[in-house]
């Protein structure tokens, strides 16, 4: 067995999403991103099972493995009890940390990911604040959501939130030292450093697509990849 392969199959999700696939293509029919991406779940399964170093390396490399949105159907109709969506963790797991996810458009949007999410979950507690889900970042939203931002306070207290205030409810203010507590966790199982090293893998793409990175999200990389959407990831029909 390779390298890539052992390191994947030492993680215990590997070893708990991959026993004996038949290939019966089950997991792909029930798939939800199946029907909107070129992807196949079954395919996935197919090249871990070669254990071929070239083969595997590629799969880190490519799009097709930040096509999962981790619903689990699989799981549920597999036969023989696997998990692709257990193991596309572990591949996009190993792929930020060998940096191989900057060698495609979906895995360099990994960045805007840590940025947005992931941030907020230790700067507020949640993976979502709404005054961030700026307008102009998600022109998608339409004048809505220009209106709700405008009017913040009064929509959520029409909602029932406690939106940045102390005590019980919906969006309420979390305490610092939970989020104190909530960094320590981050530091001690590996998210603290597994986002020091997004950050430099991607400084690192940056300067070889010679496009500019800072902390803004209005820098030149930043808005491409948060921007760029190439047709080739959509399923023809």
């Amino acid at each position: 067995m390779g390298k890539l392969y052992d390191q994947l199959a030492a993680d215990v999700r590997f070893k708990e999403g991959l026993k004996a696939c038949l290939h019966c293509g089950t997991c792909t029919a029930i798939c939800p991103a199946a029907e909107f991406y070129n992807y196949q779940p079954r395919q996935i399964v197919e090249i871990l099972q070669t254990k071929d170093e070239e083969k595997i390396e590629a799969l880190l490399k490519d799009d097709m493995i930040w096509y999962c949105g981790e619903c689990m159907s699989c799981v549920t109709r597999c036969p023989r009890g696997n998990a692709p969506g257990l193991l596309i963790t572990v591949l996009r797991s190993l792929s930020q940390e060998l940096g191989y996810f900057i060698e495609s458009e979906k895995g360099r949007q990994q960045l805007a990911v840590k940025r947005t999410v992931g941030q907020w979950i230790l700067d507020y507690g949640y993976c979502l604040y709404p005054e961030n889900i700026t307008p102009e970042a998600h022109p998608e939203q339409g004048p809505i959501w220009q209106w709700e931002i405008d009017h913040l306070e009064a929509v959520m207290e029409r909602l029932g939130a406690n939106y940045r205030k102390t005590g019980p409810g919906i969006l309420r203010k979390v305490p610092d030292e939970d989020l104190d507590e909530l960094k320590r966790i981050f530091d001690v199982t590996g998210g603290t450093e597994r986002f020091r090293k997004i950050e430099e893998y991607s400084r690192l793409k940056a300067e070889e697509m010679g496009m500019e990175l800072n902390e803004s999200f209005e820098s030149e990389y930043f808005h491409h990849i948060y921007t760029t959407n190439d047709p080739k990831h959509t399923a023809s029909e």
